[in-house]
């Protein structure tokens, strides 16, 4: 009788040295390279930003450079480490050189300079700030006046309680009922709580 290995390898393992070989064989198609080219690209030119801190202390990122005001120890990036573009006028002739050259408006400085405040957003901060005002004074007002009715109920109640009339409540199961003194006593002081938190 001869004995089975317990654990016997799968079938393809023995053969898996030259079929996994030849199945991973590696090609470069013209589509590969595009693909990869575009890849490439698309990484440079996210990588192109600028960062910079606006006079108001913000931060601001863009893909554009940052307004001509804003000075070079503001820019915290720039893309490709490149410094600011600055255009110089060439004299045009060797007789002109001693002259100053005239400042040319790019158009950075001709763009018009924002001052980091939208007066539209601004508006309608205002508008919603007063809106809430609005609303909690009249929230306040109905609590005052819920306050104002409770406190007059309570002193007409506190009023008849103390003046001796016999005072009849209905119970449970609908049927009138005369005060006792001590529910008498009990309601009073229930009825002087209410008058001294509401009627302040």
């Amino acid at each position: 009788m001869t004995k089975k290995p317990l654990l016997q390898p799968p079938a393809f393992v023995a053969q898996a040295g030259s079929a996994t070989l030849e199945s991973m064989d590696l090609k470069i198609t013209p589509k590969h390279l595009v693909l990869t080219l575009a890849g490439w690209a698309i990484a440079l030119s996210a990588a192109a930003q600028w960062q910079w801190i606006d006079k108001d202390g913000r931060k601001v990122f863009s893909d554009r450079p940052p307004p001509s005001d804003i000075k070079d120890k503001d820019i915290l990036k720039q893309p490709g480490g490149r410094g600011r573009a600055s255009v110089a006028v060439q004299p045009s002739e060797p007789g002109d050189a001693a002259t100053p050259a005239a400042p040319v408006a790019t158009a950075k400085e001709a763009a018009p300079k924002l001052s980091g405040k939208n007066a539209e957003l601004e508006a309608k901060k205002k508008k919603l700030e007063e809106d809430e005002a609005a609303k909690k004074k009249a929230e306040d007002e109905k609590v005052a006046l819920g306050k104002a009715d409770n406190c007059e109920r309570a002193k007409k109640a506190v009023a008849t309680l103390q003046s001796g009339v016999r005072v009849s409540t209905t119970n449970a199961k609908g049927e009138r009922e005369f005060m006792d003194d001590n529910t008498r006593a009990a309601e009073n002081q229930r009825l002087q709580g209410i008058v001294d938190s509401d009627c302040k």
